[in-house]
């Protein structure tokens, strides 16, 4: 199962693999406090895209369509079939630092994972 959850929420047994799915570290928290099991860069957005979207939920639609074109790439269809596979035999949780729990890159990626 995929599920998706913000960095600053305390980790429990039931996140099982914790993927940080941000480009950049997510502010306020020193890398050794983050329990997480990897940080796959290549599923991120890239930066132009991430400041394009600017977390403006009006430009969401434009964003999802953008980014799931970046997520074709071969390097990071490799990623994602990693992902999903390791999804089918426990949770996998995807790791992001955005206040806006509506209107953000994880679902977006938790979309794609969950159509593999």
């Amino acid at each position: 199962m995929i599920k998706i959850k913000r960095v600053y929420e305390k980790p429990s047994k039931e996140d099982g693999y914790r993927v940080l799915v941000d480009r950049l570290w997510p502010r306020g928290i020193k890398k050794e406090d983050l329990k997480f099991s990897e940080w796959p860069k290549e599923i991120c957005p890239s930066t132009e895209l991430r400041k394009e979207f600017g977390h403006k939920p009006e430009k969401f639609g434009e964003f999802r369509t953008e980014y799931k074109k970046e997520l074709k790439s071969a390097e990071a269809h490799d990623k994602l079939a990693e992902l999903a596979e390791r999804a089918q035999d426990g949770n996998v949780t995807l790791l992001y630092a955005a206040r806006d729990e509506k209107t953000n890159h994880a679902i977006v990626l938790k979309e794609v994972l969950d159509k593999l």
